[in-house]
């Protein structure tokens, strides 16, 4: 809800003024290669989101762990 508050309160001129200053900051050639970086991470994040790690898949699951023992006679660290 909030995120629709934030989107209606943008206006065409603040949207203009945005894109001006992105074109005299990147330029007009680099912009298209900025917006490309974006896309490719965008897909590379959401593709490594969606894969299981094998790291986790192939871990046995404790049923009951057992908390480690302290030793009453060891010096604290």
């Amino acid at each position: 809800m909030l995120t629709t508050i934030l989107l209606l309160s943008i206006s065409p001129r603040t949207v203009i003024f945005v894109a001006i200053v992105i074109i005299l900051l990147f330029g007009a050639k680099r912009i298209p290669e900025l917006f490309r970086g974006v896309g490719q991470g965008v897909r590379e994040f959401k593709s490594a989101t969606k894969e299981e790690s094998p790291e986790f898949r192939d871990r046995p699951v404790a049923n009951n762990p057992t908390p480690p023992t302290t030793d009453p006679n060891a010096p604290r660290v």
